[in-house]
């Protein structure tokens, strides 16, 4: 699990290493774009893999050592969803700051100490899992995901109001489809609770139509969850690609923000 972690950090920070080195552009937007990217790709790509691995987990036609195995890739690679969300907020605030679109100061400060609280958090949960204090630690993790849910909407409220987003409208549905995606993965390990207790008797027991049960029902219970996270990915990466909404003349100022540094 240790090597894990290691190789997801070592591969963010040579990704943004080798942006900030390459083209004419200011360093720093363009390790922060290329960060962005690789988050996104990075929390869809793994989250679906844990999902095919689960399904294969639960899959009574294969031998309790096939599914056994495919419980302990999930748990290796579940980390890695995880990291990517807790940093996505951060980078994303930093990076249409250097866009032009100004943040109140109080706002740029939870952005900038979002990141590396909510990593420690991440990082801390997926190691003590298993641990006695893993379970308060979860708790604790699921109660800050509630927190940054309701910071989110009242940021977006507060945006609104002032009107100090019109000319960028997708960015406030952006961060509103982040919301809606951390509420899905709150939704998603609650439903999963039944999987994990099952998945924890695989190598314990033999199988057993109760067993299978509960693995089936974790599966299909988190289901809609899984994709409505999957979607609203993908929504969110297409708003960011096309911006819909942003007049030209404050995309041709963005863009002049961006190539002054």
């Amino acid at each position: 699990m240790s090597r894990t972690i290691v190789s997801v950090l070592l591969l963010f920070a040579a990704g943004i290493a080798a942006a900030a080195t390459a083209g004419e552009e200011p360093g720093g937007y363009r390790a922060l774009l290329f960060l962005h990217q690789l988050l996104f790709v990075f929390w869809l790509g793994p989250d679906i893999g844990i999902y095919m691995w689960g399904t294969k987990a639960g899959n009574p036609e294969l031998s309790l050592a096939q599914r056994a195995a495919a419980a302990r890739i999930m748990r290796v690679i579940d980390i890695i969803p995880k990291v990517c969300m807790s940093l996505m907020l951060t980078v994303g605030g930093l990076l249409t700051e250097l866009k032009g679109i100004e943040h109140p100061w109080w706002q740029m400060a939870g952005i900038i100490l979002l990141g590396p609280v909510w990593l420690t958090l991440t990082l801390a949960t997926y190691v003590r899992a298993g641990t006695e204090a893993g379970p308060k630690i979860a708790n604790l993790d699921e109660q800050f995901r509630w927190l940054v849910i309701v910071v989110v909407v009242i940021s977006v409220i507060y945006s609104t109001v002032t009107g100090r987003l019109e000319d960028f409208p997708w960015v406030n549905a952006k961060i509103l489809l982040f919301a809606a995606v951390v509420f899905f993965g709150i939704m998603v390990r609650r439903r999963l609770a039944p999987f994990n207790s099952a998945v924890e008797r695989l190598t314990e027991s033999a199988d057993t139509d109760a067993l299978n049960g509960e693995l089936a029902k974790g599966i299909s219970g988190s289901r809609p969850f899984v994709i409505a996270t999957w979607l609203a990915l993908a929504m969110a990466a297409g708003l960011g690609t096309f911006q819909p909404g942003t007049p030209e003349s404050a995309e041709e100022a963005s863009t002049a923000v961006s190539q002054q540094g």
